[in-house]
């Protein structure tokens, strides 16, 4: 790869315009400039904010291409509503605001990687407080599209009861079911994800079929009774002992002859392909005590001792990459 003075310092100052339409995100303008055009007038009545703070950022988010200014009024340009407007069916406005969560803990990369330690993804990363609902938005926002390229690539069709670990809103659970009608399933999740898994889920006609459980599976046990386990997005949150641990568990809650599928990113041998997981790596780095993105070799060795066979690499996507294993 070849670089020029303008490449690097396009990788200086990315940031900036990042910034800004991060900001139009968390101050929701693109849903209250979507209806009609604004004057700052109009702004200002809704958005209590100081004036030439806005129109600094008003300004800068047309130059952007996310909104058009006309005659003095700001609107958001049709293009961009579906995606970034609350009430959209298309809406990312929730990995919009995930991702702020993210610019506060990749602010302090410079200290974590000079031994500072990160801050806990409870305490301030993405599942604390207020962030716990932008971030689980955002997973479903990501799972929209791949979920049931993923049931199609783990092809269930033997499996009668799915338990979704860590499952957040259900999106793979409503995949699953959608695909399997004579599948059942348990989601298990943290007491203040499981209310939000159950809201999708009534809304998805699918709620007779699951069983929700609350927990915390690093502490508690599994419900068990399964003969399907997704684990989808979460052992990059883990370093390796608390994979295996989170395996272990995994196979006791499995019936013989049960199938777990690890959904995440799968690492080349020098960990710098896909270059999205290596980026993601950092995103670990920089919001968790332990995580990281792994190899299949790192995968297939936890599963192993854990006591899985047959482990097998059956999809490589990004994130969506998919490592299989059997319970003899």
């Amino acid at each position: 790869m070849s670089h020029t003075m303008e490449s690097i310092m396009k990788l200086g100052n990315g940031f900036m315009a990042s910034r800004v339409f991060l900001t139009g995100a968390e101050l929701d303008l693109y849903t209250l400039l979507a209806p009609k055009p604004l004057s700052i007038d109009e702004i200002l009545e809704k958005k209590k904010a100081d004036r030439r703070g806005m129109t600094t950022l008003l300004d800068a988010l047309s130059a952007q291409g996310l909104l058009v200014k006309n005659d003095g009024k700001y609107q958001t340009e049709p293009s961009v509503a579906p995606f970034l407007t609350s009430d959209s069916p298309d809406s990312i406005l929730a990995m919009a605001l995930h991702m702020c969560t993210i610019w506060k803990t990749w602010s302090k990369l410079t200290d974590v990687v000079m031994e500072k330690p990160p801050a806990q993804m409870k305490e301030q990363g993405a599942l604390a407080g207020d962030h716990i609902k932008s971030f689980i938005g955002a997973m479903h926002n990501a799972a929209l599209k791949t979920a049931p390229e993923v049931v199609a690539a783990v092809n269930s069709d033997s499996a009668h009861h799915l338990i979704d670990v860590g499952g957040g809103s259900g999106s793979y659970t409503i995949a699953f079911l959608n695909a399997r009608p004579n599948m059942k399933a348990t989601l298990f999740d943290l007491p203040e994800v499981i209310e939000m898994a159950r809201e999708r889920l009534q809304s998805a006609g699918l709620i007779s079929r699951v069983t929700l459980k609350a927990g915390d599976f690093y502490k508690d046990e599994l419900p068990g009774g399964n003969d399907l386990v997704l684990l989808s997005a979460i052992i990059h949150q883990n370093g390796p002992a608390q994979n295996e641990a989170l395996f272990r568990k995994i196979y006791r809650c499995l019936d013989a002859c049960g199938r777990i599928i690890v959904r995440d990113h799968v690492m080349s041998e020098d960990r710098t392909q896909p270059p999205e997981g290596a980026m993601f790596a950092v995103n670990m780095l920089v919001g968790t005590p332990d995580g990281g993105t792994y190899t299949f070799d790192e995968i297939k060795e936890g599963l192993s001792v854990a006591g899985f066979t047959r482990i097998r690499l059956i999809r490589t996507k990004g994130m969506f990459s998919l490592v299989e294993g059997f319970k003899p």
